[in-house]
């Protein structure tokens, strides 16, 4: 059963969308990611981002840039065959979200693709504040499992990760505080806080 039943029925009317999903299935195909208690399929992540985006009621281009937001950096799809195909909103979308390869260390990679975001418009800010709330509901459901033992199998620390995500959310707070997803990605992170509070109460206890 899909996960995303809202990008299967925009599929199901959308000659877009349905183009856009399926270059996200081709180009991850075989793909996987790390979440924290193992892996899932690389397009388990960007089906999530244009779910939350289509359940906001945004626009088939902004759907088809959340379903396509990683086949630029992940899967080496080259943004002008993206802007032949899709038409340049998408496109331009998609540019903004992919960070820079040139940039090594991870917060100054994740510095400079924000600042980068919140220069942009709504619609980019849009699918950034979905891509965060993705990953931060993949993480939240790994820790349930885990606890702080996610750490061992994620690329960076775990408070690493929570800090470079509360500038996001601080940055979204200034530059899109109108938009419902930065409430949500903000409700993820109060309960990613707790999870990480409980576990040290546990912990404290004797039973962590």
């Amino acid at each position: 059963m899909s996960s995303a039943p809202r990008i299967d029925a925009a599929a199901q009317r959308s000659a877009l969308i349905r183009d856009a999903l399926a270059l996200a299935r081709e180009a991850h195909a075989g793909q996987v990611r790390q979440t924290g208690s193992g892996e899932m399929p690389f397009i388990e992540h960007p089906l999530a981002v244009a779910e939350h985006l289509a359940n906001e009621g945004f626009g088939d281009e902004v759907v088809a840039a959340g379903l396509l937001h990683d086949v630029v950096e992940h899967a080496g799809i080259a943004l002008e065959e993206l802007r032949e195909r899709f038409g340049d909103e998408v496109a331009d979308l998609v540019g903004v979200l992919t960070e820079s390869e040139a940039i090594g260390p991870y917060e100054e990679r994740k510095g400079e693709h924000r600042d980068r975001v919140a220069a942009a418009g709504q619609e980019a800010h849009a699918v950034f504040t979905a891509d965060k709330t993705a990953n931060v509901e993949t993480l939240r459901e790994a820790y349930a499992v885990e606890g702080e033992d996610v750490d061992a199998e994620l690329p960076v620390s775990l408070d690493l990760k929570i800090f470079v995500w509360e500038l996001d959310l601080e940055m979204l707070f200034h530059a899109a505080p109108e938009l419902p997803l930065v409430d949500r990605f903000a409700d993820e992170m109060a309960k990613l806080w707790g999870q990480r509070a409980a576990w040290a109460r546990s912990g404290a206890d004797g039973g962590g």
